[in-house]
């Protein structure tokens, strides 16, 4: 019996250390060295400052700033420990709602921002991703229609002719990864970083 645990207990911390230790290692040094930007979380820096990550998606709520999608995160309450509150973007509990189509709170939530959308811009058929929520709640992309039917409102709230803002998101579309994987896709952040630049010329 001794003779047989010996082994498999060396085996055990052999593996433990080549695959625990040696190869994670390997993996985020070699990442680091080839894509630095993207292995410490593709920042987004201004002036300095780190704004955000291309890859986790922020609140934008002002008029003259381009919208995300909703997100269905939450945080705890501080009121309460036991219950949550909606805490949009929060990569600390990504998530979905987890609520179904029968769902009444899904219905009216999705009602609402559709009644919202429809008065910023009527006439116009809202985009399926500005009334949905992502299964992780962080997508940080809209799709090129859901930016263009933001024109008219940041137009308006900014002051510029809508060619311009158009120009502007056309610039912004992110083809398919490789030509074939996803679909084209608009990053809000970098969109509304490129808003503010122009602004300043």
């Amino acid at each position: 019996m001794l003779n047989q645990l010996r082994p498999a207990l060396v085996l055990l911390l052999a593996l433990t250390a080549v695959t625990g230790l040696a190869y994670p290692l390997a993996m985020t040094g070699l990442a680091g060295a080839i894509f630095p930007a993207k292995a410490a979380g593709s920042l987004i820096e201004r002036g300095g400052k780190v704004v955000g990550s291309s890859l986790v998606g922020q609140t934008f709520t002002g008029a003259d700033y381009f919208h995300g999608r909703p997100s269905a995160t939450t945080a705890a309450d501080p009121a309460d420990a036991s219950k949550t509150v909606p805490a949009p973007y929060n990569a600390a509990n990504s998530s979905g709602s987890n609520l179904g189509p029968t769902s009444a709170a899904l219905a009216e939530r999705v009602k609402g921002d559709l009644d919202a959308l429809k008065a910023e811009n009527p006439g116009r058929p809202v985009p399926v991703d500005l009334v949905t929520t992502s299964g992780s709640g962080l997508d940080p992309d809209i799709s090129p229609d859901a930016a263009l039917f933001q024109v008219p409102r940041v137009a308006k709230a900014r002051n510029l002719p809508e060619d311009k803002l158009r120009d502007l998101v056309a610039g912004q579309v992110q083809g398919r990864t490789l030509g074939l994987l996803g679909e084209p896709r608009v990053n809000v952040l970098a969109l509304n970083l490129a808003l503010d630049d122009m602004a300043k010329r």
